[in-house]
């Protein structure tokens, strides 16, 4: 039969699994790219969407 833990002891795991949660969490936050000049640009404004006035147009 499986010796039964005191509360103290769960508290101290449950506690100690939530700090190692936090820190994978905040580890997995921070892994983005470290250099922006490796990033890919923002596409141009024209390329994203249509301007206006042609929006406007097709109203009709």
């Amino acid at each position: 039969m499986p010796v039964r833990t005191r509360a103290a002891e769960r508290y101290a795991r449950a506690v100690a699994a939530a700090l190692a949660a936090v820190a994978c969490l905040l580890l997995a936050a921070n892994a983005g790219p470290t250099d922006s000049a490796h990033a890919p640009a923002p596409a141009p404004a024209h390329e994203i969407a249509p301007p206006a006035e042609e929006l406007a147009s097709s109203d009709g």
